[in-house]
């Protein structure tokens, strides 16, 4: 199975969005930037900001596009072109309404749910086949209130645990950055079966 080479943080530029819902991906990305010793800059060729970081023995891109969440695919498909980096060695980070706060879920390929920023980077990859890491951030409910929901920051208490999910993401990175993405995936989802709280017998 082929390493992680690239990871994408999905959000909206502009300090407005900064601490929403919908910038997860960034707040990820921003984090590996840190921990790597990468400073991100803005790349016109990748319409994106951009970085090489050094993290546990391996050299990896890291990008957070600037197009806005609905042509993310654009600065995705910009780098991997120039990188020589295949699908499968590509891992989209991104919010999750389908979770809930504070739980984290590794998968390749599958539909986008709706998530605009997938939506966009399967286009331009003209496959689904890259890999996800999919940071919930719970629903509101309602559909008719999703978009305001995502573009307005969490609650503290969703962000300690969101917070806290993304650290869990991070310890596996040696995995996926070794292409040991299976193992990631399932050692990931038994730590998150282990968050969540258990009902109690009968």
């Amino acid at each position: 199975m082929s390493a992680i080479k690239l990871i994408v943080g999905l959000g909206n530029p502009g300090a407005e969005y900064a601490a929403t819902r919908h910038n997860a991906g960034f707040w990820f990305v921003d984090e590996l930037a840190r921990e790597g010793g990468a400073t991100l800059r803005h790349d016109s060729k990748f319409h994106g900001l951009a970085g090489k970081a050094r993290l546990h023995g391996e050299d990896i891109w890291l990008l957070q596009p600037q197009t806005f969440m609905n042509r993310s695919g654009l600065s995705v498909v910009a780098l991997a072109q120039f990188y020589k980096i295949l699908p499968d060695q590509i891992l989209v980070v991104h919010d999750e309404m389908d979770i809930p706060a504070g739980q984290v879920k590794l998968k390749q390929g599958g539909g986008n749910g709706g998530h605009n920023g997938l939506k966009d980077i399967q286009s331009h990859l003209s496959t689904p086949a890259f890999w996800r890491l999919r940071l919930g951030v719970g629903h509101p409910g309602d559909r008719g209130e999703v978009v305001s929901y995502v573009l307005k920051p969490p609650r503290r208490e969703e962000q300690e645990l969101i917070d806290a999910a993304m650290l869990r993401a991070q310890n596996l990175l040696p995995r996926m950055l070794k292409g040991e993405m299976n193992i990631a995936m399932q050692q990931l989802h038994t730590d998150e079966s282990k968050q969540r709280p258990h009902k109690p017998a009968p």
